[in-house]
Parts: structure tokens; C-alpha cells; sequence
């Protein structure tokens, strides 16, 4: 059956209750299905360098059901029960799925991002109570090894450390010269430290401890971006299988081959793209342990595209935006489509890529909350650019609006809050610590994403921004996409970033950061020109626009807000104490559990403290004295 329309979907669903499909229960039994129907296939395969002609690791299903068991064993034999957490803090690489997969059959997987600091992996170790971290051994150009160490000596539930050496991967002089630029680990903790590969080779090639016999949750995934105090979400079984149902049942073949140069850590890639791959028999390509950042893979990727004969890609807007200044170089007439994920596409990068590659981009949604996937433009119907589609089987998606009375259902293309009830919505338990779930849902059921959205009368669902990224000027709120619609629509703008800085007199208005198109010659003042032709509501033409050599962006792509903000709060705080005379600076805006961001100053002389209290004081923003 193809997936073209809403009636599609609704035939899918209509078949039987998702209750009664006949479908594994459990990562392993997932796994030995598909191994078993594909054992010769093609399932895994990972590159450490992003060349053509560059080595490559490949692993059959029946390997990979191999090597899973043999994790999945060592997790246990390190005192890994179906209640206890293994983390992980690595870049893309072979073992990394496997410690993926092995973690959630032992028991619980925990992916962290490499990319946060020490104290937040620490906070992360100790919430969710981990037994084993695997994570890098030291290796030069990277300082995982070392960060992973500092955060476990602040840890002291870690028992265990299996290190991955990536030399493994490297072959004639490059091997041989690691061993002499191997960086140091200077911080010791307690955790005794193995390696992964040796343990793993001592394991039996089939599990030795019986599998899981019911639902239970197998993964917790931490939300929040690069900084802040990450929420950590929990995900059973349950809601993994539909992931992978839908994208076997919706997407892929056996005959498929997908590239995913997105991070293991991050949900796009495990439950989303992994899963479906474990779904379907799909093959899975991992170019280089840092994905779309890693050296040379834009200027590869129609290459690699050319040499597995892909068929799908999983992207993000940055990705594309990179990708279409560089020439299609290959041939890439085994592309079918692209999926693309994490953050709104504007329209002209749509039309861009479409014309250059000769592929249809499929975008779509999905939240970590809810273990994933929540609607897609379906494959084969109707892309409504800018929608993010039709909300796939078993997905009941609600727009609702608080009212004296309770939550509300707001009527066709009525801006509310897209809530979500699916296999993959644990209600009441979304989050690790209690006092996280409350207010999280409406009627008990409908998870509260937080995005604002609409659904029109053909069943699109579109998001119009975010319930907490509301610009609220004087009482008045400004939705921050329509000021970024309106500028990506310039040529010369590749990605943009609108948010609320501080104002003594209407608490926020509207700016804009861009990161301009390579080569691009605009101008700030060009730009506040066209934005005031294009952002048609008075109040949310920006104030201030100021272009950036690259806006900060998430590991997955998406524009990373608060950073936006810290360099706002500085920018108009720093001006204010200017204006009124204070030899007071801001030194730098930290991100408070509590109070939010918050500016903390520095003394450039003698300060009357009382003055700058009440100079400060015109703001809604915290702030304190630095020492």
C-alpha cells in the first residue's frame, strides 16, 4: 500500500488495533528477526575517514546479531541487569551501535552528547544512576577520552569504563604514529577501565541470559541542547518498535541503503534511522565518528552517495545548506529521498536542493519525549513544503489551548499547542525525575510538545513556533518564525536565528542573528531593509539584525537559541551600563536551573553599586556581580 494521503494513513491504522499487529517486543528479538531474514545482507557499515576510496567496516546482519550479543553479554557480566543503566559518550563508530543495541538488551542504554562539558555528562551519570560508561580511549584530535574522565571522577556510581581505541580503524603510518601523539588522561577516578574490544571478544557470540519477557523501558536520552541542565527521557521497548514498524512498514526494503551522518547520541539517528534499518533489513552507512561535521564529508558526501548506491539520505536544513554550495559531483541516480528532520526547512533552500540532487525532501517531525517520530509528508503524496505532514498511524495529534475551563481543541487552522498521543508517549513518566512530568500532559494522555502548531483541512499538521519561544513585546506575542520566513527568503542568507532581547520598555524586542551563504556580500543594514519589506507585522520587524560567520547549532543541526540569547542579554547590557556611565562590563551570561540566563558583571573601576542596580533594574533579566 502507498502512503500518499490522510485516507492512507487512516487504511493503515484501520487494519487492526496497534495492539494486535504481530511484532517483536524487544530490541533482541527485533534484531534476530531481521538477522535472520537478511542474515548475508549488508546491515552496518562505518568509515573512520570521509574519502570514496577511504576503508570501510562492514558488518552482515548475522555479524551484527553476533557482536550485539557478545555487548550485550559483557554488559552483564559487568553487573548490567534489565534495571541498570550502560551510558555512552562517543562519536559515530562500530561500536557504538553495538553498545547502542547490547545496552538496551542488558539493560538500559544511556547516549550522551560528547559535546557537553564534563560537569553536565557528570550530572547525567548520576541521574540516571549508570553502572558502565564506554566512551574513547584518549586519541588525538579529540578530547572525549579526557572530558569522560573528568565527568566520572564526579560520578561515583560508574563501577566500570570500556574504552574504544579508534587505531583500530587506521592502517599504515597513521597507525603507527598514535601511539606517540596519544594525548593524556590527567584527571584519575575509581572506575576500573577495560577495553571494549578486548572484553568483547571474550563474549559468547549468542546471549547467555534469557531476553526480556515484556515491556520495560531499555534507553533514557537526555534533552536540552550543548548547555544547561539536560532532562533526561525514558523510552521502553514499546515506543522503539513503532519507530521501527513505521519505517519498515512506511519507508524502506531490505534493498534499501541509508546514509546517517547524524550523532548515535541523538534520537534521528538510534530510534529513528538505526531503527528503521533493524525494522526493515535496511543497510546503514556511518560516514566518519562526527557525521556531517566531520573533515571532508560535505565535499564527499555525493561521492559516498555514488559508492554504497544510496537510496535514502537523513538530513537537517544545515546539512542541506552546506551540501547546496558544493556541486553534485557524482552520480547519485540511486537517491530516491531525502528525510529531513530537526528544524523547518525554508522554501528556497527546498527549491534549491530539489533542482541541484533530483530528489524529493520528505520533512518531518518528532520530539525525544516521545521516543520519536510524530508525522511525515508522505512519500508518496502531497510534500506541502514548510508542513511537517501527515501524523503517521497509531499518532493522534491534538492542537489544544488553555482555557478557564481546561484544554480546549482548537478548530481547523487554529494556532494551539501540538499535543501527541502515541505508542511511544510514556504518560506520566516521560521524564526521569518526577517532578518533570507535571503539567507535561493534557487529560492524562496528550503529551504537550511545547511547539505551537496547526493542523489544516487536509490533516498537515505545521508548526508556527514555540510555546516557550514566544517574543512577547509589551504584552503583544511575536512568533519568531515569521521573522525568520521572511529573511531566509533573501538570497544571501543561509540560516537565521529570531529571538526577544532585552528591552527596558517593552520587556523584549524582536532581533535576528544570520550566517550569510558563502560569498554572500549583505549588509546588517541591507538586510534591516528587507526585513522591512518582508515581516509584514509592524511589531516584529527586528531592531537590530547582526550577522554572524556562523550561528551555533546543536549537534543535530538545529540553531541553538540560547547561545542567541547570552549574546543578546551581553550586547544590550554591556550598552546600557555604557550609556549611564558604570565602568561595569558583563563578564559572562550563565544558564541558572532556577532563574533562567542570567548576566553576571565585572568591575572595569569604582562602582556605585546602587546606580547600576537601578540602571539594570528597567530589565525583567537577572543578573548579579561576577566576585
Amino acid at each position: 500500500m502507498s502512503y500518499a494521503t490522510l485516507a492512507d494513513r487512516n487504511r493503515i491504522q484501520d487494519e487492526m488495533p496497534w495492539e494486535a499487529r504481530d511484532l517483536p517486543s524487544t530490541t533482541w528479538s527485533m534484531l534476530e528477526s531481521t538477522a535472520r531474514a537478511h542474515a548475508e545482507r549488508p546491515a552496518t557499515t562505518f568509515q573512520l575517514q570521509s574519502g570514496p576510496d577511504d576503508p570501510a567496516e562492514t558488518l552482515t546482519w548475522a555479524e551484527l546479531r553476533a557482536r550485539v550479543a557478545q555487548a550485550a553479554n559483557l554488559f552483564r557480566s559487568l553487573g548490567v541487569g534489565e534495571n541498570d543503566v550502560v551510558a555512552f559518550v562517543l562519536p559515530n563508530a562500530t561500536e557504538t551501535v553495538l553498545t547502542y543495541l547490547g545496552g538496551s538488551v542488558a539493560g538500559i542504554v544511556n547516549p550522551i552528547n560528547p559535546l557537553l562539558e564534563p560537569e553536565h555528562i557528570a550530572a547525567i551519570l548520576r541521574q540516571t544512576n549508570a553502572k558502565v560508561v564506554v566512551t574513547l580511549r584518549a586519541f588525538p584530535q579529540t578530547d572525549v577520552a579526557q572530558k569522560t574522565a573528568e565527568a566520572v571522577a564526579m560520578a561515583p556510581n560508574v563501577e566500570t569504563v570500556l574504552e574504544v581505541d579508534l587505531r583500530r580503524y587506521l592502517t599504515g603510518a597513521k597507525r603507527l604514529l598514535v601511539p606517540l601523539i596519544r594525548p593524556k588522561n590527567k584527571v584519575a577516578h575509581k572506575a576500573r577501565v577495560r577495553d571494549f574490544n578486548a572484553e568483547l571478544a571474550r563474549q559468547k557470540t549468542d546471549l547467555t541470559f534469557a531476553d526480556s519477557t515484556g515491556d520495560r523501558v531499555a534507553a533514557l536520552f537526555h534533552t536540552g541542547g550543548t548547555t544547561g541542565m539536560p532532562k533526561v527521557a525514558q523510552h521502553r521497548y514499546s515506543g522503539i518498535i513503532y519507530n521501527a514498524w513505521l519505517g519498515s512498514r512506511l519507508l524502506f526494503t531490505a534493498e534499501d541503503v541509508q546514509i546517517c551522518p547524524l550523532p548515535l547520541f541523538h534520537v534521528f539517528a538510534t530510534i529513528v534511522s538505526l531503527g528503521a534499518s533493524l525494522g526493515s533489513g535496511a543497510h546503514i552507512v556511518l560516514p566518519t565518528p562526527q557525521g556531517y561535521r566531520g573533515a571532508g564529508v560535505f565535499d564527499n558526501f555525493w561521492k559516498l552517495v555514488e559508492r554504497y548506491r544510496v537510496t535514502f539520505m537523513i538530513t537537517v536544513p544545515t546539512a542541506i545548506s552546506a551540501l547546496m554550495q558544493r556541486k553534485v559531483d557524482a552520480d547519485i541516480s540511486s537517491l530516491k529521498l531525502a528525510f529531513c528532520g530537526s528544524a523547518p526547512l525554508p522554501l528556497e533552500l527546498y527549491k534549491r536542493f530539489e533542482a541541484a540532487a533530483g530528489v524529493t525532501i520528505c520533512e518531518g517531525y518528532g520530539l525525544t519525549e516521545a521516543t520519536c517520530l510524530v508525522s511525515i509528508n508522505p512519500p508518496d503524496g502531497e510534500k506541502k513544503v514548510g508542513s511537517i505532514g501527515l501524523p503517521f498511524p497509531y499518532t493522534d495529534v491534538r492542537i489544544l489551548k488553555h482555557t478557564p475551563e481546561g484544554p480546549q481543541e482548537c478548530p481547523t487552522d487554529s494556532v494551539g499547542e501540538i499535543c501527541i498521543d502515541s505508542p511511544g508517549v510514556f504518560p506520566g513518566s516521560t521524564y526521569t525525575e518526577v517532578d518533570k512530568n507535571h503539567d507535561l500532559f493534557h487529560h492524562d494522555r496528550y503529551l504537550r510538545t511545547g511547539d505551537l502548531g496547526r493542523i489544516d483541512a487536509d490533516g498537515y499538521l505545521w508548526i508556527t513556533g514555540r510555546a516557550k519561544d514566544l517574543i512577547i513585546r509589551g504584552g503583544h506575542n511575536i512568533d519568531p518564525a515569521e521573522i525568520e520566513e521572511a529573511l531566509a527568503a533573501h538570497k544571501d542568507i543561509a540560516f537565521v536565528g529570531a529571538i526577544g532581547q532585552p528591552d527596558a520598555f517593552a520587556g523584549e524586542l524582536p532581533c535576528a542573528y544570520v550566517e550569510l551563504c558563502e560569498g554572500a556580500t549583505a549588509t546588517s543594514e541591507d538586510l534591516m531593509a528587507h526585513a522591512a519589506e518582508t515581516v509584514h507585522e509592524r511589531a516584529a520587524r527586528p531592531k537590530y539584525i547582526e550577522i554572524l560567520d556562523e550561528l551555533p547549532k546543536t549537534a543535530v543541526g538545529k540553531i541553538f537559541k540560547p547561545d542567541l540569547r547570552k549574546r543578546a542579554i551581553r550586547r544590550v547590557y554591556d550598552a546600557a551600563l555604557a550609556e549611564a556611565g558604570h565602568p561595569v562590563h558583563v563578564a559572562e551570561v550563565i544558564e541558572d536551573p532556577k532563574r533562567g540566563l542570567v548576566a553576571r558583571l565585572a568591575r572595569d573601576g569604582e562602582v556605585d553599586e546602587a546606580r547600576v542596580a537601578t540602571t539594570l533594574g528597567e530589565f525583567t533579566r537577572p543578573w548579579e556581580w561576577a566576585g
